[in-house]
């Protein structure tokens, strides 16, 4: 039998790519992911292509883009009926599948080829972590209110719960004891699935202390030229808001809460490695570390997630390969991937056939020092149908990126923006109307139009994008995948 890798999948929630040391960030330290890339291959081009939780963890979950299993948003209470995932398709080829924390899939346990779950979508009560708070007769854990900061509030205080007790702790806690407990004679894929650097922005003490002490060293946020403007810091507003322009110290403080957040999770998931390598299986594992979208933190007068922007869109995706994969070690890649090329490229080290549902690429050729023919971009999409916040503020969007380039196609009214990242990479001015950036936006849109030519909402007419076009619902788009529950 050829020689199988064990897989470790780690996602946090809501990392935007620059949230890395390795990216030279003049504030956040985080030293195991760094080493992480620094021995692996660190894909500096990878994007959500749906940057919301539900979608964003349907493709990692299928290999699908979002448009192919119909879930181009966050759509929440439909019943998945996937055919294939990255777990059924390891499970079926006797991979001993494992998930620990967040789904936000539907129906909520429903496993998908994981024959083990713990599953914990937030703070909240009501999931494995609650439970075992509770058994510890610590039940202030409810709902996360103790601290009085909601779900995706910018407020930010340290945490009212020991380290110990924190909810990317016991993630890790339970990976490690799955470690000791595992099958000898079976591979490992383990999905360590933790929901920070999600609000609420509250970490540890200690990791929000540590960035507080630099909060006049933390970055002010970047403001395109192009971005809703405020003549004022806009409190009073929602405590959820999507677009925001907070006081200078009240800004500081929710960048260094998130940085603490990131911090935590490099220092726990450290813990995993040394694990592994105690139980003599670092040498043979496989590690992929990703996250389901990025967040705004304040970029452009934006917050939270769902925008075609770099904040957003753009996530970490670091690949480590055991030596006997051949990879290059220390690899810095700017080929475009996505969330879509998770499970071929886990199936591929594992040496599992990649069913033909899948839309993604193996970027193990890539993580080689390969010269593979790839993908000359990367397509993304978010409805514009949901809450009544992201209905007004987050218009539905189309993008398109190489990397070094950005198109964005807002459906709704058929505005446009056009990023040169390769010289702008905070994405500070549009050129979407300078002329001396037609012909290149003309390109753009001309790939925008294939790529949308036979969608059933009638975005394309001819050579031409059609604005103001409905949005379809997941159970529209495709039936068999998707039904109301």
């Amino acid at each position: 039998m050829p020689r199988r890798p064990h897989i470790l999948l780690i996602t946090s929630d809501q990392q935007r790519a620059d949230a890395l040391g390795i990216d030279g960030h003049p504030v956040l330290r985080t030293p195991n992911l760094d080493y992480l890339a620094g021995n692996g291959a660190w894909f500096r081009s990878a994007f959500s292509e749906s940057p919301t939780c539900i979608p964003a963890r349907r493709v990692i979950l299928s290999g699908q883009a979002p448009y192919t299993s119909g879930m181009v948003g966050f759509y929440g209470g439909y019943h998945w009926n996937l055919r294939h995932s990255v777990a059924s398709e390891l499970a079926a080829n006797g991979y001993q599948t494992e998930l620990i924390g967040k789904t936000h899939w539907h129906p909520n346990r429903k496993r998908f080829g994981f024959q083990h779950m713990l599953v914990a979508n937030s703070q909240r009560d009501g999931n494995d972590y609650s439970d075992w708070l509770n058994d510890q007769g610590r039940r202030e854990v409810l709902a996360g209110k103790l601290h009085g900061v909601e779900t995706n509030s910018f407020n930010a205080r340290p945490s009212h719960l020991p380290e110990g007790y924190d909810l990317t702790t016991w993630c890790v806690n339970e990976s490690l004891k799955l470690i000791k407990k595992r099958d000898p004679e079976a591979p490992l894929f383990l999905w360590l699935s933790v929901v920070d650097p999600h609000p609420p922005f509250t970490p540890p003490k200690l990791y929000f202390d540590r960035y507080m002490a630099r909060a006049d060293d933390i970055p002010e946020p970047f403001i395109g030229d192009w971005a809703r403007q405020f003549d004022a810091p806009n409190l009073g507003l929602n405590i959820q808001p999507v677009d925001i322009h907070l006081p200078d110290a009240w800004m500081r403080r929710m960048r260094a809460a998130y940085y603490g957040l990131v911090n935590h999770i490099d220092d726990q998931v450290n813990r995993v490695f040394r694990a592994l390598s105690q139980a003599g299986m670092w040498r043979d594992t496989v590690v992929l570390y990703t996250s389901d979208h990025g967040e705004m933190l304040g970029d452009h007068n934006l917050f939270r997630k769902t925008w075609p922007h770099q904040a957003s869109a753009n996530i970490p995706f670091i690949l480590r390969l055991p030596d006997w994969l051949e990879p290059e070690s220390g690899a810095v890649i700017d080929q475009p991937v996505g969330l879509q090329d998770v499970m071929p490229t886990l199936l591929d080290a594992a040496g599992v056939a990649i069913p033909d549902s899948v839309d993604g690429r193996s970027v193990l050729p890539l993580a080689r020092g390969e010269q593979p023919s790839w993908r000359p971009f990367l397509h993304g999409e978010h409805h514009g149908r949901g809450t009544a916040l992201w209905s007004e503020y987050a218009p539905g969007h189309q993008y398109l990126t190489d990397g070094r380039e950005k198109y964005i196609w807002y459906p709704s009214g058929g505005e446009e923006h056009f990023f040169d990242l390769a010289r702008d990479p905070q994405e500070l001015h549009n050129l979407a109307d300078v002329a001396e950036a037609a012909s290149r936006l003309a390109i753009w849109r001309g790939q925008m139009v294939e790529q949308l030519r036979d969608r059933p909402e009638g975005f394309v007419d001819g050579d031409r994008l059609v604005a103001g076009r409905p949005q379809l619902l997941p159970d529209e788009l495709r039936p068999d995948l998707n039904r109301r529950a």
